[in-house]
């Protein structure tokens, strides 16, 4: 077994003083990291296994292929077949999956404890030794394709998308993660390999996990078993700066309802004022007491799903609004969604909304990480990004100091009606123009 003296410290950038009870961190020499989470009471393990690379990394002629790599890892290794693979997660009783996002791919797996070292020594392979085999390849293309096609044929899930287009244009973030068929249909086996031997190296990839587990024991498995290539050395390429306007962007279909979505410019994951803009959320339609929710839903009857959300990237996010409709129902649900927005956007928000918004983000927060899936997840994205990890009880302090006059400068600085994007899918693009001018002038000036 490979010796612990690999290890050399941890990452300059993180304050290891400052780490909650129980989550530990260590760099390994190569670049890696490795941060877990004890959680003594339960028996089993979240493991989690992040690469910092996503739909954002890729040129236009790759649109997918971090995607398309994840499906990939587990079609195969140079000692596993596809079937083995399932085989041996069925055999620990592992849940196992992968996801992409725009700045991140990610293989985790949880399983009882005693299956630690299996499990780690599976997913390492898988993440550093796909076989990309020609047979597997051609067909999971098809099964992405089948995918890409399903998110299609699913407006709600499409207009998202649409929204990002509508936000960031032509720029990466623009793009969707599942990519373009035309890449995935085409994409040669030795472009997708040259993609992972470049993104997948040790100075791109965390090591998380939380649950019955020793650090130690963690570090050990990532010294032996985890041995990604270094990456060159240099600091990372700054992302683009994406060019934000006010667009509007209609993707016809034919479909029963109009899924309409506005947004705009956010703040990143790293920004300090995410604990106001969760509160922002929660009051605005990002709960079953929201504004949107209450006006369009419960008093009028004009949609089944309507609602707020976030997003948050390392440089920048966006702030968002949804709803689905019936084509009469449109200029209504519009009308009111504007109007809430100025209202906003003026800081009228009362002091009994914000301390209720107040408990029920915390509520969330504390229901959330009792999950060692979430604790895990928390941490990989944590370290991927260099955002500090905060005790349960610090986040729950912020929280509660977000002052009145907080929401009110962000909310005036975020949810500005002329300065949101729109996205619609529906049937007819005229009706939605013309419901949206409701919303603001500027999108179809």
């Amino acid at each position: 077994m490979a010796p612990v003296a690999a290890v050399v410290s941890v990452s300059a950038s993180t304050d290891v003083t400052a780490l909650p009870e129980g989550v530990q961190l260590t760099e390994l020499e190569s670049g890696l990291r490795v941060a877990t989470e004890t959680v003594p009471s339960v028996r089993s393990v979240a493991l989690g296994l992040w690469v910092k690379t996503g739909s954002r990394d890729e040129a236009p002629a790759q649109a997918g292929v971090s995607h398309f790599l994840e499906h990939l890892l587990f079609k195969g290794t140079e000692r596993y077949s596809a079937i083995e693979i399932s085989e041996l997660f069925d055999g620990m009783g592992a849940a196992a999956n992968a996801a992409t996002s725009k700045e991140s791919t990610q293989l985790h797996a949880r399983f009882l404890d005693e299956h630690t070292e299996d499990a780690f020594g599976l997913m390492a392979d898988m993440l550093l030794a796909p076989a990309l085999p020609a047979d597997e390849i051609d067909s999971e293309r098809a099964v992405v394709l089948e995918e890409i096609a399903m998110y299609d044929d699913e407006p709600q899930d499409r207009v998202h998308d649409v929204l990002a287009e509508a936000i960031y244009g032509e720029h990466p973030l623009g793009r969707r993660v599942l990519g373009q068929p035309e890449v995935i249909g085409s994409i040669p086996i030795p472009e997708i390999a040259a993609y992972h031997d470049a993104r997948y190296t040790a100075d791109n990839i965390v090591v998380a996990a939380a649950g019955h587990l020793e650090h130690e024991r963690i570090v050990e498995l990532a010294t032996q078993l985890l041995s990604p290539p270094a990456g060159n050395g240099a600091a990372p390429e700054a992302y683009d700066d994406p060019e934000v306007e006010s667009r509007l962007r209609f993707y016809a279909k034919e479909t029963e309802q109009f899924h309409v979505c506005f947004g705009g410019p956010g703040i990143s994951r790293a920004d300090e004022r995410r604990y106001t803009l969760a509160l922002l959320d929660t009051i605005f339609g990002g709960s079953v007491s929201s504004r949107l929710f209450r006006e369009v839903r419960e008093k009028r009857g004009l949609a089944y799903s309507v609602g707020s959300y976030t997003h948050e990237f390392v440089d920048r996010g966006f702030v968002a609004m949804y709803v689905g409709t019936r084509p009469e129902n449109v200029a209504e649900a519009c009308e009111i969604i504007g109007r809430e927005l100025r209202k906003l956007h003026a800081g009228d928000v009362a002091a009994e909304e914000l301390e209720r918004a107040k408990e029920h983000v915390k509520g969330r927060t504390v229901l959330g990480l009792e999950s060692t899936g979430a604790r895990m997840s928390r941490l990989g994205r944590s370290m991927l990004f260099d955002v500090p990890v905060l005790s349960l009880d610090e986040m729950l302090e912020r929280v509660d100091a977000v002052s009145a006059d907080e929401i009110h400068e962000l909310a005036a600085e975020l949810y500005d009606p002329a300065g949101l994007a729109a996205a619609c899918v529906g049937r007819d693009e005229e009706h939605f123009r013309a419901a949206a001018a409701q919303v603001s002038e500027a999108l179809v000036a």
